[in-house]
């Protein structure tokens, strides 16, 4: 048997435990000081940046250039066609430019086109230009927070009527924001942009978030459930096994996750330079972690804050707490 089966088995028997409950205390302090910290650093960089697809504005491409620099462009765009707005230029494919400026006249369009080709020394042809106004971005905006808001409110009814208690619900909830704050944070912080394909990967992680918090909830309602009054654990005792005893299963889980995801966040950024797949590898490999972190530090914890003082965990700690009566021969 494998040094790590032993080891799993080891807290799943409780024969091993790490007191991820009684340190509740320090899990909050360090969540709560990496969602501080990343809003902070957002905030003073002004902000997150949105695509082009929520911002609106104006945009060319540049396909098969003769050599690819960014500074051309920003030049180009700045001085040339007159442009006051700081372009973005990011390289697609590893053999186009993508420019994005605010939303630009006709008359500017057909100006910037032409000196873009002039600059990077291709055929007209090869300098697409598009536009989306501010309207629509503004439309994909609300009807994704709509659908946001929807999605958590029938999982919150969910879970509550699943697990009949609505004290599971808050504390996956609590997770979930612990989530979706860190890795909306890591955008902010690194200056990348909100796409819709970052907005894909903020959606996926709410179920994979809740995915593993739903599997640690259900062991715990498992232990509990078992605890008679004549229990030898606490409630916070019999919430921590059951977090020791999912602990091999959550790290598994997000090692055969995060592998593959980190794979496409490699070859899609570095090898391919394709933004897309960028924006939803790198939201899906923050928010995996982050999630295999919340669901074990934060929510598990968390439930445990919400109902120890309840009456009848707290008659079932004194009656744990109590000694037992030794076995042997009355003289």
């Amino acid at each position: 048997m494998s040094r790590f089966t032993k080891f799993g088995n080891a807290l799943y028997t409780g024969e091993r435990s790490f007191d991820f409950v009684g340190n509740r205390l320090r899990w909050y302090v360090i969540g709560g000081a990496l969602v501080i910290l990343a809003v902070a650093i957002t905030l003073l960089r002004g902000g997150f940046t949105f695509g082009i697809e929520f911002s609106g504005g104006s945009e060319f491409r540049v396909s098969n250039p003769a050599s690819i620099v960014e500074q051309t462009a920003i030049d180009t765009v700045q001085l040339e066609a007159g442009v006051e707005s700081n372009p973005r230029v990011s390289i697609v494919g590893g053999d186009s430019v993508r420019v994005q400026t605010e939303q630009l006249t006709d008359a500017q369009t057909t100006l910037l086109r032409q000196d873009l080709a002039d600059a990077y020394d291709v055929p007209l042809e090869n300098v697409t230009a598009s536009f989306i106004g501010a309207t629509w971005g503004q439309d994909i905006t609300r009807q994704a927070l709509i659908g946001l808001g929807v999605f958590l409110v029938l999982v919150s009814i969910v879970m509550a009527l699943y697990f009949r208690t609505w004290k599971m619900s808050l504390a996956a909830l609590t997770a979930l924001a612990h989530d979706l704050l860190i890795t909306a944070g890591i955008y902010g912080v690194l200056g990348y942009e909100i796409t819709p394909a970052a907005v894909i990967g903020f959606l996926t992680i709410l179920g994979y978030s809740l995915y593993d918090t739903v599997v640690v909830f259900d062991k715990v309602r498992e232990n509990t459930n078992q605890d008679g009054e004549e229990s030898s654990r606490t409630f916070a005792e019999s919430v921590n096994l059951a977090v020791n005893q999912t602990l091999v299963r959550s790290i598994n889980t997000s090692v055969v996750a995060v592998l593959p995801v980190g794979s496409i966040l490699f070859i899609g950024s570095l090898l391919l330079g394709a933004g897309t797949l960028r924006d939803i590898a790198l939201a899906l490999f923050i928010g995996m972690l982050a999630g295999t972190y919340s669901s074990i530090f934060i929510a598990a914890p968390m439930y445990v804050h919400l109902r120890e003082n309840e009456p009848e965990n707290l008659k079932q700690g004194r009656k744990a707490r109590e000694p037992r009566p030794t076995s042997g021969a009355v003289r």
